[in-house]
């Protein structure tokens, strides 16, 4: 059997949130799924887990076209994300071997940031839960950028606030759509299976490899000070 090491070179991790640094997105799901149904939309849990993704806005005008005005929107988003903190802030923790993946990466100096669809007040609540600001130079929220996944501007954003070139930048994920989203910026990415089997990603380029958790994965600084990740 070949034991031998995949070895790939990186010059910063850059980290989408929810389903890849926290497993969360069940949650996400049920509370999507329950206000979905108070505005009459039926969606069974296979139907949100394949059909919701993205912007909470752009989620909501492509489910609901111009049912409702703009403050209507920012409202729903609002009341969606308040349930989910809310049944999510006695459960969160991190993925499986992330704490020590982290650890890892913060004492050879490797730059790290986070390019996360969520709202900011995800994004804080998480970071302050977890006690994550030491570790991240930047996070970049859905507040913050025009375009969601699949464009790449949330994290070329990231790679900009690193001073790295995006497609030097490894990207972890956990959906098809963040997956696209690194493939679209040239970015090499690791897929976490949390939320999706590897099949749905069948089309996507820049893959290195599928894992479970952290716990597969190191990383070495050569002399050079050359840094990269092996699995």
């Amino acid at each position: 059997m070949n034991s031998q090491k995949t070895k790939i070179p990186v010059k910063a991790l850059i980290f989408d949130m929810d389903g890849t640094m926290i497993d969360n997105m069940m949650i996400h799901h049920r509370a999507w799924q329950k206000k979905l149904q108070e505005l009459g939309l039926e969606m069974t849990l296979e139907d949100v887990k394949r059909d919701i993704h993205g912007v909470n806005n752009e989620i909501i005008k492509r489910l609901f076209d111009d049912r409702f005005t703009d403050k209507e929107v920012a409202q729903i988003a609002w009341d969606k994300e308040a349930a989910y903190r809310e049944i999510y802030a006695d459960q969160i923790k991190l993925l499986p071997g992330l704490q020590e993946f982290l650890d890892t990466a913060k004492e050879l100096g490797i730059p790290m940031g986070i390019g996360t669809a969520a709202p900011k007040e995800n994004a804080e609540f998480a970071m302050e839960a977890l006690e994550l600001q030491p570790y991240f130079k930047t996070v970049v929220h859905s507040d913050m950028v025009a375009r969601g996944k699949p464009d790449p501007q949330v994290f070329k954003m990231v790679a900009d606030d690193l001073n790295i070139n995006l497609k030097d930048c490894l990207i972890f994920e956990d959906s098809p759509t963040g997956a696209q989203a690194a493939a679209n910026g040239n970015s090499k990415s690791i897929i976490l299976t949390t939320t999706h089997t590897q099949d749905e990603f069948s089309s996507i380029n820049g893959i290195q490899t599928f894992i479970k958790d952290y716990k597969t994965l190191s990383l070495i600084k050569d002399e050079n000070r050359n840094f990269y990740l092996q699995f």
